[in-house]
Order: C-alpha cells, then structure tokens, then sequence
C-alpha cells in the first residue's frame, strides 16, 4: 500500500474516507478499497473510531448508489448514451450493466457492490433508467454495500500488522476481478455484434 494512500486518510480522516466511497460509485476513478483497508489499520492502532468509521464509510457508498440511480431515473438512456459514446469498452460494460439489471434486477444490485464492484457505478445508472423499483433497488443496494464495507475495513483492522501485504493481495483480487469482468463483457459485445450483422444478412 503506498504511503499517500495512508497520508490522505491520516489528513483527511473519517470524511474523506466517506467521501471516497461516495464519489467511486459516480465513476470517479478512486481507490476507495484501499482506502478503507487503511482506515481500517489505522482504527486497529486508536488513530480513528472504528463504528463511526464503518458508518460513515457505507452512508458515503450508498448516497454514492442513490445519486447514481437518480441519475439514471432522471437521464435515462440519454446518460448512458452519452457516457457510451466515450469509448467502445465503456460502450461494452454499459450493455452489460443493462443486462445485468434486465435479468436479475435487485439480484444484479447486491453483486455489483461487492462482487463484481467495477461494474456498479454502470448498474446503479442502468438500474434507474430501467425503472426499477426504488424500494428493491435501495434493499439491494444496502445489503451489498454492508458486504463491501465491512469487508475491506475489518480486513485492514485485523490485519493491520500485515497491512501492506493484505493490500497487495488485495489489489491483486480486485486485479482479477476487473480483468474478469472486462474479458466477460468483451466476449458479449462480441457476441452480440456477430449475431447483429448474421441477422443483417439473413
């Protein structure tokens, strides 16, 4: 784990742990779960408040999700058009955080917070656009950001002597997980293009 990392926790404290959370669920490139690992070692070692900053950390996530999921309720296909347009990847992961959304609605909410977390931000707008419930998605949404949350801080707080190696490790997780995701929504795109343009021809 790089020293800046611990220096900005130390600067900034519980808030900007919680504004991490909440800006990496608008798409803000922030490495909020390294954050946390750290937050959570220094709550092991009496420099923060380890409840207050469990608390604050999932209140940031899950405002994070919320705004994003207005966003899309509000914008619609016209945000994530937009937000398309940028690249043919991002292009690729918006198709599957529509899909995602399409075929396990609140199901595909819990997941994207923590299990496949790179693709939230996209599933919390798709989630709006699509209409989905409010009231599914915020339960969803809640038990995900519990999950990651708790996870990343309680991992930094127990392990704590073996921070920098828990981050490696760690990184090398999230590593995995993004490749994976990316690798699995190339292989759709791809898959969809080849069907678009058999239908063209037949």
């Amino acid at each position: 784990m790089t020293d800046s990392i611990f220096d900005a926790v130390i600067a900034y404290g519980i808030w900007g742990v919680m504004l991490s959370s909440f800006l990496s669920c608008l798409l803000i490139p922030i490495p909020t779960s390294l954050m946390m690992l750290a937050a959570g070692a220094l709550a092991a070692s009496g420099d923060l408040d380890l409840a207050p900053l469990i608390a604050a950390t999932f209140f940031g996530a899950v405002m994070g999700d919320q705004t994003g999921f207005f966003i899309g309720r509000t914008g619609g296909a016209r945000v994530l058009a937009r937000l398309g347009a940028r690249s043919p990847a991002r292009k690729a992961v918006i198709a599957r955080a529509e899909a995602l959304v399409e075929r396990r609605g609140g199901v595909g909410v819990f997941f994207s917070t923590w299990a496949v977390a790179p693709l939230g931000p996209y599933v919390n707008i798709a989630a709006g656009a699509a209409r989905l419930p409010w009231l599914r998605f915020t339960v969803a949404d809640i038990l995900g950001e519990l999950i990651w949350v708790n996870v990343y801080v309680w991992t930094g707080y127990i392990f704590a002597s073996n921070i920098t190696e828990v981050s490696t490790l760690m990184s090398d997780v999230i590593g995995l997980l993004v490749a994976t995701v990316v690798a699995a929504v190339a292989l759709y795109w791809a898959k969809g293009v080849l069907k678009a343009q058999k239908n063209k021809r037949g």
